[in-house]
Order: C-alpha cells, then sequence, then structure tokens
C-alpha cells in the first residue's frame, strides 16, 4: 500500500496560488513607446507568452514533486509478526595447535577440524537469526573475535577468517568461559547461553575450567560442551599404517562437569556428521516469538519524485537557453550592432 508519512506537507502546494492571489503585482509604467515593426513584435511577444505558459507549468510541477519527495512516500509491505528472541548466545572455539589435526572427512578428502567446524558453525549461524550471537576464540589465551550481534554475516565471516595459531598452540577453556562471563554479566539471567567446542584439555590460562563453571552457574550462563575429534585414525609410519587415537587428549570428564555444573548438555562429535547432528540439537534453544507483536515492512519511495524533479529542472535549462536565442533576443543585437555603426 502506498503512503506518505508526512501528508500535511502536502498542504504547502497551495502556497503559490496564496502569493498570486496576496501578493500585489510589481506597477508598470503607463507611456507609451513607438515600436516601428509591431506586426514582428507581435508575433515575438506571443512566443514569449507560449514559452511564459511552458515556464509556468514547469515551475509547477518541480514544486509538486519537491513536496512528494519531503512528504516521505513509502510502500507498506504486508503485516509480519516481530520474532525477536531474548537469548544471548556466545560460541567459544578453540584454535589451538590440535586443530590442525586431519582427521575429518569433508567429501572425498580428509580435512583439518577447523575447516569442518566452520562448516558446521556456519550453517548454525545462519539458523539462528534471531539470536544475539558472539564468537571467542582460545587457545593459549582467549579473546573475542566478534561481540554480541544481531548481524550474522560479519559474526560468519570473523569466524571464517579464524586460524590455527592465532592465540598460540595450547588451550585455556577456564578463560574461555571466563571471557563469556564478562561479555554477558548484565544480560538477563534466562538468556545467556554459551556453547564451548574443544578437542582436548586444559593446559593454559589463569583460571580452571571447573572455577569458571561453578561462578557460571551462579551467574545463570548455561554452558554447552562438545567434545570434537575421531577415536582413531591411519597414521604411515616406518613400519606401514598405524591406527591411533587423535583424541586421546580430550578431557570429557571435566566437559561433562562444566555442563552439569551450569545447567547445559556435553556433546561427543567424530564426524562432521555428528557434529551437524548436535548442532541441529542445540537448535531446540529457539526461544518462543513475543506474541501480540506486528512489524510494517517498509520501502522509502522519495528518490522517484526528487529524481523526476531534477530531469525536469534539467529539461528547463535547456529551454531557457532556447529562449535566450528566440528571434526578440536576436532582434535586439541586430539593433544594437546597427546602433553602434
Amino acid at each position: 500500500m502506498f503512503s506518505f508519512q508526512w501528508p500535511w506537507v502536502l498542504l504547502a502546494a497551495f502556497l503559490p496560488l496564496l502569493v498570486y492571489r496576496l501578493v500585489k503585482p510589481a506597477q508598470l509604467s503607463q507611456s507609451a513607446l513607438l515600436v516601428p515593426f509591431y506586426q514582428q513584435l507581435d508575433t515575438i511577444t506571443g512566443q514569449r507568452r507560449a514559452f511564459a505558459s511552458i515556464r509556468l507549468s514547469i515551475l509547477l510541477v518541480l514544486w509538486l514533486l519537491l513536496l512528494s519527495a519531503a512528504a516521505k512516500p513509502v510502500w507498506q509491505g504486508e503485516p509480519q509478526p516481530l520474532t525477536t528472541s531474548p537469548r544471548d548466545l556466545m560460541l567459544a572455539v578453540d584454535i589451538s595447535g590440535s586443530m590442525e589435526t586431519k582427521d575429518m572427512q569433508l567429501g572425498q578428502q580428509m580435512v583439518d577440524r577447523l575447516t569442518g567446524i566452520k562448516v558446521v558453525l556456519n550453517g548454525f549461524i545462519e539458523r539462528r537469526k534471531q539470536d544475539r550471537m558472539g564468537l571467542i576464540l582460545f587457545a593459549d589465551n582467549a579473546y573475542i573475535q566478534t561481540p554480541l550481534t544481531l548481524d550474522h554475516k560479519v559474526l560468519a565471516s570473523f569466524l571464517n577468517e579464524a586460524q590455527i595459531g592465532f592465540a598460540g598452540r595450547k588451550t585455556a577453556i577456564g578463560d574461555a568461559i571466563g571471557l563469556a562471563l564478562k561479555r554477558m554479566q548484565k544480560r538477563p539471567e534466562k538468556s545467556k547461553v554459551l556453547v564451548l567446542l574443544t578437542d582436548g584439555a586444559n593446559t593454559a590460562g589463569t583460571v580452571t575450567p571447573l572455577a569458571a563453571a561453578a561462578v557460571a552457574a551462579e551467574q545463570g550462563l548455561k554452558i554447552y560442551t562438545l567434545g570434537f575429534g575421531a577415536d582413531e585414525m591411519l597414521v604411515k609410519s616406518f613400519f606401514g599404517d598405524r591406527k591411533v587415537n587423535p583424541s586421546a587428549d580430550l578431557d570429557e570428564k571435566s566437559l561433562q562437569k562444566i555442563a552439569d555444573l551450569t545447567g547445559g548438555r556435553y556433546f561427543r562429535a567424530r564426524s562432521i556428521e555428528q557434529l551437524v547432528e548436535i548442532y541441529q540439537l542445540l537448535d531446540e534453544l529457539e526461544p518462543l516469538p513475543d506474541e501480540g507483536k506486528i512489524v510494517l515492512p517498509q520501502r522509502a519511495l522519495f528518490y522517484w519524485p526528487l529524481g523526476l524533479a531534477l530531469l525536469l529542472s534539467m529539461a528547463w535549462a535547456v529551454i531557457y537557453l532556447l529562449m535566450q536565442y528566440s528571434p526578440l533576443t536576436a532582434h535586439k543585437n541586430t539593433k544594437k550592432a546597427q546602433d553602434v555603426s
């Protein structure tokens, strides 16, 4: 539906008429003038009157177009329910040295763990459009890669730019939890969630994971922990291929305790497919939308009358130039030349 947001501006359309009615015209001299080329002047005057009519019409249309643009015309779409979410969801991703282990199969090739995580998390971020989400990366230290935001494109972009070794080679799980607590300390209690993904044990940092989890429980931060990594992989050696457990360092007991203390859950993903399933389960965190609220999507249209006004003013400039080379002007220039000679 088309409408004006400031329709009262259109009342100014009558201002030129009021000026015409109320302002007295300028007084002209009553003295007579003998014109030897009256017939030519009469023809020229008719042309000038036509030009004056065109000018008046153009100015009136310009005035109406400018008023239409100033009245803020908009196109309103169909009413849509407002589905906002009060949830703050922070993602904490391990980028320690062990994340470069290539034990994840993606299609027909083996990729490192961080690459697999990026593929899965991009889909997870895209689905949770109504949550404020942030990103913490941790290794020797934990740091905020993206603060809580609704701009999920920026969040996904920063996630994809993460590289192994940016923050060292060790794993500071406790510091990652502590940083999440600091960033969400003033948020509503029911809305705070941390999804922490790691493939190892806490080997760095100033805070132990369980101590950080105890504080998180007090402040109402629910933590979902994910242990990631295959249970076995083939490694080539001098004596041939042998099977090893690349996830031997994963501290599942601590991750389970962290989840239990904060009211969350612990998940174990041994492949990209399992990680996808886990994040689909986490989608159950999606809150119910606010009821009774609707939003009317609007699209501004002011640039259409404004653009037409610009084109029309350019057309008027061309007409004005043509008026300068009208027969009357040419006659005046010829008369001046004869007087000089």
